[in-house]
């Protein structure tokens, strides 16, 4: 008879085993991927299901099988604008709040690429060193919707969710 340690290692194994056999069936039936999610609205509730779809096709797909961005232009910049920086800008929102900010982290560790547009940084006055969640000079395209169509161009399949 087993002991209680000894079950619950038992349960963890066949568990681990079991997630395991799961991904490999997912990687076999989606490949490799290159996607591009496209974010230009400021609602934040819409923008927690784009973040839960992003995290959903990860898992379904394995990090290690996907090449994923993000591209946010206009209204879309809300999701990483710091709340308190919001009133120096011309958006109506700061949605970065410490929840979605965690959201965002545990994608970029997983490698998702979040692009920023540079026409709307200009245009609605952000400056993003101070006023964006964790952009850096690197993350900056001069322009949202060229670099949609240069993605796309490139292979990458287009998703707005």
């Amino acid at each position: 008879m087993l002991d209680v340690k000894s079950k619950l290692l038992w349960v963890f194994f066949t568990s681990l085993l079991l997630i395991m056999s799961h991904q490999s069936i997912a990687s076999e039936r989606y490949g490799k991927q290159k996607v591009v999610y496209h974010i230009n609205y400021d609602n934040p509730k819409s923008q927690a299901g784009a973040l839960r779809n992003i995290q959903n096709h990860i898992n379904a797909v394995g990090a290690e099988n996907l090449d994923l961005k993000v591209v946010l232009h206009g209204k879309g910049l809300s999701l990483l604008l710091e709340p308190d920086a919001q009133k120096n800008t011309k958006l109506k929102y700061g949605n970065a709040t410490d929840t979605m900010q965690a959201k965002i982290s545990g994608l970029k560790d997983q490698g998702v690429d979040f692009n920023v547009c540079a026409n709307t940084l200009k245009g609605k006055k952000i400056n993003y060193e101070d006023d964006l969640y964790d952009v850096e000079k690197s993350n900056i395209v001069p322009s949202g919707v060229a670099e949609l169509a240069h993605l796309q161009a490139s292979g990458y399949t287009y998703i707005r969710p």
